[in-house]
């Protein structure tokens, strides 16, 4: 174990302080002996993949901080009915796995190449993008139940997945989990053509209508290339891709709230009856922060923090921004956002040690 290792060099955005304790598992074997120990003395535990996801006070944690690094994947079936059951370790990089899904031509995941984390992080909030996620193809997850002590697996209507939602986020305090995502098995079809494409940028970026299929070698093309075209791929030679992804998520309203907004705001189905799911990018635009506000010197973050010059989902450190100076960007977006149309933006990325 190795103390005082800082929170910022395992996040994608890069703050955060240091952690009281750090240990790093390779395999099954080591994730749930790290968890054990940390809990049979009772020492406060941070689960971290590939940082992606966390937006980690200044003060750090004083804790240990597990750092998932299993890897690789395996194929339990595959045939032509059932199509290809993988079962992928939870360290392993999500996005490699997604390549590797198209070259074998298990389809399915194509439409979410590029996202960055590991395979382990997808069920805790359903990750999805350009309108598939990952509810639509999760089979079963393997956990270790920190309560009941032993490794259980839920099936993929016992996660009760929601929008970016699951079992596993709704019972997890400040990014410590009682399911602790050991392997998640994918149920994948066989083919080289994708999943029907459910988005429309990316449809016409394939040059097909929405709800057809096209070939998922050139569907991850396109997504990687969406994805880079907004800071969403990760460059260590571009500041905009310093963030956790969207900051946001799009806010799920009341039918009557949408009907207050301009006719011209996105309005998307919601997922239960009587709701609609709104675009969190058009309302921060709309509330009159644009692509880059904070950059200013004299900005709410002096310049170190601010939205990306890409996307104004994106919040980003600049080369020397602090956690506060992250919130601070966050919260002015926010108090915008509620001023302006009366809707409540809430954070994407878990927050640990730290409020908006």
């Amino acid at each position: 174990m190795t103390a005082q290792t800082l929170l910022s060099s395992l996040t994608t955005l890069g703050v955060g302080g240091p952690a009281a304790g750090y240990v790093r598992a390779e395999s099954e074997a080591e994730i749930i002996a790290a968890v054990r120990e940390a809990d049979d003395a009772g020492t406060p535990l941070l689960i971290v993949g590939g940082g992606s996801n966390l937006v980690v006070g200044d003060g750090g944690f004083d804790g240990t901080v597990l750092q998932i690094a299993s890897s690789g994947y395996s194929v339990n079936a595959e045939d032509s009915c059932g199509g290809a059951a993988v079962v992928v370790q939870a360290g392993h990089d999500w996005d490699d796995f997604v390549h590797q899904s198209v070259l074998h031509a298990w389809s399915g995941l194509e439409a979410l190449s590029g996202i960055p984390g590991l395979a382990g992080a997808t069920p805790v909030q359903n990750v999805g993008a350009y309108g598939a996620d990952v509810s639509q193809t999760i089979a079963a997850v393997r956990v270790w139940d920190r309560e009941r002590g032993a490794v259980q697996t839920f099936t993929s209507s016992e996660l009760k997945f929601g929008y970016r939602n699951s079992i596993i986020k709704a019972t997890s305090v400040d990014g410590s989990p009682r399911y602790v995502v050991l392997t998640v098995e994918f149920q994948l079809l066989l083919g080289r053509m994708s999943a029907p494409i459910r988005y429309a940028e990316l449809a016409r970026a394939l040059g097909v209508e929405v709800g057809q299929r096209a070939y998922a070698l050139d569907v991850r093309r396109e997504v990687l290339a969406l994805r880079a075209s907004k800071g969403m791929v990760l460059d260590p030679a571009d500041r905009d891709t310093f963030s956790t992804g969207s900051f946001f998520t799009n806010p799920i309203v009341s039918a009557e709230m949408a009907a207050t907004l301009p006719g011209d705001a996105p309005r998307y189905p919601g997922g239960s009856d009587g709701e609609v799911k709104l675009s969190a990018a058009w309302l921060i635009d709309r509330a009159g922060f644009a692509k880059g506000f904070g950059l200013e010197p004299d900005g709410v973050a002096q310049g170190r923090a601010s939205l990306s010059t890409k996307h104004t989902l994106a919040i980003t450190n600049r080369g020397a921004a602090t956690a506060e100076d992250v919130l601070a960007v966050a919260r002015a977006v926010r108090t915008g956002v509620e001023n302006a149309f009366g809707i409540d933006l809430h954070p994407e990325p878990v927050l640990v040690g730290c409020t908006l």
